[in-house]
């Protein structure tokens, strides 16, 4: 008695099985990456963002008057929009400047400093 050659139909079904979800993992972890990316783009361009509001609060000749503003940043095509949060210490020759940067309402980033009389 011979056997016949070649696979039977529920082997192939579970070798395409086995495929199906290698494929299905590998674009998962590719979107994942893509997001990363993006995002880590968009952390990066955020910073520069606080970090150019900060310094403009540092460069200035007087010190900035306590309470919140909001401005616009373009970066790289993208707008960002940057609120400074300045706030009083418990000494009077410092304030706290908080820069938030949000992109569509989301907060991306958060940096903060302190100014001194100069």
């Amino acid at each position: 008695m011979t056997r016949p050659r070649g696979f039977t139909l529920v082997e192939v079904l579970v070798a395409l099985a086995i495929v199906a979800i290698a494929l299905v993992a590998g674009l998962q972890s590719t979107e994942a990456l893509t997001r990363n990316a993006l995002r880590q783009s968009d952390m990066l361009l955020a910073q520069i963002c606080a970090e150019n509001e900060l310094s403009r609060v540092r460069l200035a000749r007087q010190m900035p008057g306590v309470g919140e503003s909001t401005s616009t940043c373009e970066q790289a095509h993208q707008r960002f929009e940057v609120v400074l949060a300045v706030a009083t210490t418990p000494n009077p020759n410092f304030l706290r400047v908080d820069a938030h940067v949000r992109q569509g309402g989301q907060a991306l980033l958060r940096l903060s400093t302190v100014v001194g009389r100069y």
